[in-house]
């Protein structure tokens, strides 16, 4: 088996984050999070990964490299504009061949990786498998609507009045049928070729295609509080790993990770949390679920609840909750009135506060 992971796409959700970032590569615990999905893959046995790139290639490719980081063999998919998920199975069928394959969206997190899916759908004699959560806010997602038996009878892309509450799961499985539906299908009222609607195309012509509903963690982070939930859960299993320098003055409560070349001088820092590398924290305190990049200064302030990107400064500012903070931002106090503040700065940002 094959996969094909999807990397391109604007981020336009993450505005202004994705202006100078690729929004598969943003933090959470300090991994990018299309990490997570390539080791997942490499962790169900699958080896030979296409991704699908576009505007940001170049970081994608400067990021993960050939793949052997990850016991990965990498292909590199251009893409020359976001034309929907099945433009992206269309594009790649040179690399896919006639082999079964995964298709991930590289912005999605599920927790517990996909090593059961794929030897399930191995085993059978599916056509396709397609992965289900129940969300509150189905009419944002691709939807499906299953009968009695859970079989998948229709599918519709972010409809207005949603039948179901079961949406798609960004991690998708096929054989090789799926390449004629791609072929088959014209593109929505969007301009994109939907892979709900090449799904839709295997149902209709008798193509078995069954579905799996996921009750673990699974997250699209398309959105500041989806990456902030995805931190937190990521947090929620880190354990104690202090290599920088620490001082006696300075209080670690919990879980927290303090990354080599980092000093930690006269502040409290309450778990779970992790810090990266050459980082300096100075007569601060950091709240439960916050991340801190590397080559971070943070001197006498407070965040808690927050990812702050490698090589940004926060000065004299207390309190920062919820906030995402972008690489090489800059924060420091203003005069007036204290109180709380949510950022979301993008990088090469200075921000001036009152504090």
């Amino acid at each position: 088996m094959k996969a094909l992971v999807l990397a391109g796409g604007a981020g336009t959700r993450l505005r202004p984050i994705t202006h100078t970032s690729a929004k598969q590569l943003v933090p959470v615990g300090n991994t990018p999070i299309l990490y997570f999905g390539l080791r997942s893959l490499a962790d169900a046995g699958i080896t030979e990964v296409g991704i699908v790139v576009g505007d940001t290639a170049e970081e994608i490719r400067q990021s993960v490299g050939d793949g052997s980081a990850f016991g990965l063999e990498v292909t590199y998919i251009p893409q020359e504009a976001p034309l929907g998920l099945a433009h992206a199975v269309l594009i790649a069928r040179d690399f896919l061949a006639d082999e079964p394959f995964a298709m991930y969206l590289g912005d999605n997190f599920l927790l517990g990786g996909i090593t059961d899916l794929v030897a399930e759908f191995s085993a059978s004699d599916a056509d396709a498998q397609i992965l289900l959560t129940q969300v509150a806010n189905p009419s944002q997602f691709g939807v499906a609507e299953l009968d009695e038996t859970g079989k998948v009878v229709r599918l519709e892309e972010k409809p207005k009045e949603p039948r179901s509450d079961l949406a798609l799961v960004g991690v998708y499985l096929f054989r090789t049928d799926i390449h004629e539906a791609v072929r088959s299908i014209k593109p929505s009222a969007r301009g994109e070729l939907e892979i709900t609607e090449a799904i839709e195309w295997l149902i209709r012509n008798g193509r078995d295609v069954r579905s799996h509903v996921v009750t673990g963690y699974w997250k699209d982070t398309g959105r500041v509080e989806d990456l902030l939930e995805c931190n937190r859960a990521v947090l929620e299993s880190v354990e104690t790993r202090v290599e920088g320098d620490v001082d006696d003055e300075s209080e670690l409560i919990g879980r927290v990770v303090v990354a080599k070349g980092t000093r930690v001088v006269r502040s409290s820092i309450r778990g779970p949390v992790v810090i990266g590398e050459g980082a300096s924290i100075v007569d601060t305190f950091i709240g439960p679920f916050t991340a801190i990049g590397d080559g971070c200064v943070l001197d006498s302030c407070e965040i808690e609840y927050s990812i702050v990107l490698a090589d940004s400064s926060i000065r004299g500012v207390r309190p920062i909750t919820t906030s995402l903070i972008g690489r090489n931002a800059v924060i420091t106090p203003a005069t007036g009135p204290r109180r709380s503040h949510r950022l979301v700065i993008g990088d090469h940002s200075q921000v001036e506060i009152k504090a």
